[in-house]
């Protein structure tokens, strides 16, 4: 256990409500360098129901809007700063949030979830397509969703510069990485300075693909490759990653590993009450929390994982909707 502990909140804190009455989302803080810190948020603490429960952050799954910022409110109040979140379009494309950031409401740049039934934005919203964000302003969470997809957390603490990506399949193979890391150097970072870590996200024996997608991406990312428990063949994002990381000039030894912490939260919330409940419910897997925890091999994995949402898990139980964690980044 680490100096963190004390964050990961207890089962008797899960059901706890901020000042507006909102239940606390339950996160994963990791200490990723002095001043640097990064936020998972899991399916706990949340208004969320049904499909999406319970703390689903992400609005493009047809949860309800109310819960959705609810969620997100809660979580920024809990973060104490500001959410700068983007509409995920699985590209290449990183945004400077020098640029453009301002107060936009707790949905940051991604209307999802809030808009009309007509599909429109809240008046005076602004909407930002993009899968990496980058900023050097303090006090701000830049955040991506997940439920499979890799977020890469990114920081130069020496030149104040923090980003974001979320890399999917699509993303990696459109250099999103490589574009967020140019886009930190152009604001002062030094690849070699940059420190970064690996989010949750589905693992290499868990993501079958079928041999034409494992083949051209193992052709652009070498070794990426697998073969998955479910028989057929599939790829690891983790080892594309590091493999863009690198080309990106992002030291090896830089890379922090988020496993410990997770591992530890994991570990932590094994007997907690809500998550019992959860799996109780969801069809995801067996209805005892034991026996879910007993199956984890790797804790960042999502679709081992209960705590974490994953959209390969719930098409597996036949569900048609999941909801989205978040992966966030703040410089204090």
């Amino acid at each position: 256990m680490t100096e963190y502990d004390d964050a990961i909140l207890d089962s008797s804190s899960i059901s706890s409500t901020d000042k507006a009455g909102r239940p606390i989302p339950v996160t994963i803080p990791i200490a990723l360098a002095p001043g640097i810190t990064v936020t998972y948020t899991t399916r706990l603490g949340g208004l969320s129901t049904g499909e999406w429960g319970n703390c689903n952050l992400g609005g493009k799954g047809g949860d309800s809007a109310e819960a959705v910022l609810s969620n997100r409110i809660a979580l920024s109040e809990s973060l104490g700063a500001p959410l700068s979140i983007i509409s995920q379009v699985h590209s290449g494309k990183t945004v400077d949030m020098d640029e453009v950031f301002g107060r936009n409401a707790p949905f940051g740049y991604d209307f999802s979830g809030t808009q009309d039934d007509e599909g429109h934005a809240p008046a005076g919203v602004s909407v930002i397509e993009a899968d990496a964000q980058v900023t050097s302003r303090a006090g701000v969470a830049l955040g991506v969703f997940a439920a499979d997809c890799l977020p890469v957390l990114l920081a130069d603490p020496q030149a104040g510069v923090i980003g974001v990506a979320h890399c999917g399949r699509k993303g990696l193979q459109q250099g999103v990485i490589g574009s967020a890391v140019d886009l930190m150097v152009a604001k002062g970072a030094v690849p070699e300075r940059i420190v970064a870590t690996l989010g949750p996200r589905i693992c290499g024996d868990c993501y079958e693909t079928g041999d034409q997608i494992s083949d051209e991406f193992d052709a652009q990312f070498p070794g990426s490759f697998s073969l998955t428990r479910f028989g057929g063949t599939g790829i690891n994002i983790v080892a594309a990653a590091l493999s863009e990381l690198a080309e990106a000039g992002v030291v090896a030894d830089n890379i922090i590993e988020s496993r410990p912490r997770v591992n530890a939260a994991t570990q932590y919330l094994s007997e907690d009450a809500e998550l019992a409940e959860l799996c109780a419910r969801d069809g995801e897997g067996p209805a005892r929390l034991e026996e879910r925890i007993e199956a984890i091999r790797r804790s960042m994995c999502t679709v081992e994982n209960p705590l974490w949402y994953s959209h390969r898990r719930a098409a597996l139980a036949g569900k048609k909707h999941e909801g989205r964690m978040l992966a966030l980044i703040q410089r204090q």
